[in-house]
């Protein structure tokens, strides 16, 4: 049987899928506004799926990302025959990344990393406590 999960490992683990979330949400901004010739190679959103992982032994939740997918909108085609990466047609496609939607996403996942750093900070000053009152 496995050892139930800590509240550390909890923290931790949300943390890290915290960080994922916030990776895949930088690359999105980094490609907004990216432009390319043809509509298969044009950028698309990126968003991690998350899974809640349950632990019977200690009754806690956590959470794991189960993988990475494209969403959002499909990239647009614009006429512009001057661009250098246009097509036969004159037509570059633009990535739709939603910059308002990501920065929101950004200061969401920000926020519940801190959060979950306040958790670790409190869990450990608890235990210090507890362990000053015995000596």
């Amino acid at each position: 049987m496995a050892d139930p999960l800590t509240i550390f490992q909890v923290a931790g683990r949300a943390m890290s899928a915290q960080l994922v979330r916030m990776n895949t949400t930088a690359s999105n901004l980094a490609n907004a506004g990216s432009v390319t010739g043809s509509a298969d190679t044009a950028y698309r959103t990126i968003k991690p799926i998350f899974r809640t992982q349950y632990d019977k032994a200690s009754g806690l939740a956590t959470v794991n990302v189960e993988s990475i997918v494209t969403a959002g909108e499909t990239p647009s085609k614009h006429y512009d025959p001057s661009h250098p990466l246009a097509d036969k047609d004159g037509n570059v496609w633009e990535s739709a990344v939603d910059e308002t939607r990501e920065l929101v996403d950004m200061m969401e996942t920000s926020r519940t990393y801190q959060n979950n750093v306040e958790v670790m900070q409190t869990a450990k000053s608890l235990i210090l406590d507890t362990l000053k009152m015995g000596r």
